[in-house]
């Protein structure tokens, strides 16, 4: 059994106090504004990994900075019609794996792309992902853009 602090009720209703710096919203706006400049140069790599119902895409795309993210993309192959897609941003201490690892969605008759984050994996997932620069913590606000 779960143990919270408050009620499902006040849970629910809860709104935490929020610290953000002035210019919180403003850097964020124009991180976004930088980043879509540029382009995601997405190459989309057909892999026959073996599997019989489904294709698998090995995906790379620019990230922030211009550093290449990598993916997968598995499609159900007895479905051509555009699909819904369910989009997997793996979180910290894992990464995308391999696709035997992603099965489900392809499954039921998604598409499904699972993206690695920068840096992480090989704690319990392993990893393509390198992060080739030092983080970059803004110092005056301590962000991390580089995810």
């Amino acid at each position: 059994m779960a143990y919270f602090d408050f009620p499902l009720e006040e849970l629910e209703q809860y709104k935490p106090i929020l610290d953000e710096p002035s210019d919180f919203d403003s850097f964020w706006d124009l991180t976004l504004t930088e980043v879509r400049k540029l382009p995601l140069a997405p190459v989309f790599e057909r892999i026959d990994y073996g599997l019989r119902t489904v294709d698998v895409f090995d995906v790379q795309f620019h990230g922030f900075g211009q550093q290449t993210i990598k993916a997968w993309l598995l499609l159900p192959k007895h479905l051509k019609a555009p699909l819904p897609c369910v989009v997997e941003f793996i979180g910290y201490g894992g990464g995308r794996g391999f696709p035997i690892d992603w099965l489900n969605w392809s499954a039921f008759g998604y598409a499904h792309f699972i993206m690695d984050t920068r840096g992480q994996g090989s704690a319990w997932l392993k990893g393509d992902t390198p992060d080739y620069a030092q983080a970059q913590f803004l110092s005056e606000l301590f962000l991390f853009r580089q995810v």
